[in-house]
């Protein structure tokens, strides 16, 4: 996706607004395949339920952390990895969600008139 250039016009008001739509589901998509990796990492590598998966899944996605305990090594390794990809994948996730608002604002300062 294609932003304007410093000597551009700024969008309008709807035309930005489909950009950060845009945005928005390019952030879910990330969000959902993040928590799949994780569910059914969960799920296989430490043989709890389903809802379980989904759970601890979410809660090391956003930063919170495991709520079950993993008893295999396998579970171990899986949940450490998840963990890491989780912290950069969070914070780039909430990256492609603002950088619409910080261009448009960045845009705003720099707009030649």
């Amino acid at each position: 996706m294609k932003l304007e250039k410093r000597k551009e016009r700024l969008l309008t008001v709807n035309e930005y607004v489909n950009r950060q739509l845009k945005y928005a589901l390019i952030s879910a998509v990330l969000v959902i395949v993040s928590l799949l990796i994780g569910v059914i990492g969960y799920y296989y590598f430490g043989d709890i339920a389903w809802i379980d998966s989904l759970l601890n899944a979410s809660m090391i996605l956003t930063g919170m952390g495991p709520v079950d305990v993993m008893k295999t090594d396998g579970a171990k390794l899986f949940a450490s990895f998840y963990s890491l990809y989780s912290g950069v994948a969070f914070l780039g996730i909430r990256a492609v969600l603002i950088a619409p608002l910080a261009h448009r604002i960045l845009h705003l300062f720099h707009a030649e008139e």
